[in-house]
């Protein structure tokens, strides 16, 4: 699949900015974009289901995963590979399609997934109220030279 690289969609912006802060292991800017207000069902590292209910699991999750992803000298990168959106006054929603790069000791992950945000106005702007991801498929190769 070719992957996305703009849209006019709505919260199309803010979701590539969630696969990029989560990227660069930038917790503020993500802490920043996310309210979560009714946690969320995340990917770990080997493709598991990680079921995150409070704010403050939500940031020990997130504090863990990029300490453990650097200490490792890992990199990720997203690729969106169908997007859909709609929104309301102040709510909507998108489901995302995507696949998630993990460059970790000369191998390459690549995880297919499919995920709903669920998006809420606030007095900061467009915010993740809900994210639930799916593994489709995984696949691990040598990296390319």
């Amino acid at each position: 699949m070719t992957p996305i690289t703009a849209s006019d969609q709505p919260f199309f912006a803010e979701t590539r900015r969630l696969f990029d802060y989560v990227s660069a292991h930038n917790f503020d800017a993500l802490a920043a974009l996310c309210d979560d207000d009714f946690g969320i069902v995340d990917l770990g590292p080997s493709g598991e289901n990680i079921m995150i209910r409070t704010r403050a699991e939500w940031e020990n999750w997130f504090r863990t995963l990029f300490a453990k992803l650097t200490e490792m000298q890992a990199t990720t990168d997203t690729d969106i590979t169908d997007y859909k959106a709609l929104q309301m006054a102040d709510m909507g929603y998108s489901v995302v399609e995507f696949c998630q790069n993990l460059r970790v000791g000369g191998q390459v992950g690549r995880f297919q997934c499919v995920t709903t945000i669920i998006w809420k106005k606030t007095s900061q702007g467009w915010q993740e109220s809900r994210w639930h991801v799916s593994l489709l498929s995984q696949n691990w190769e040598a990296e390319a030279a």
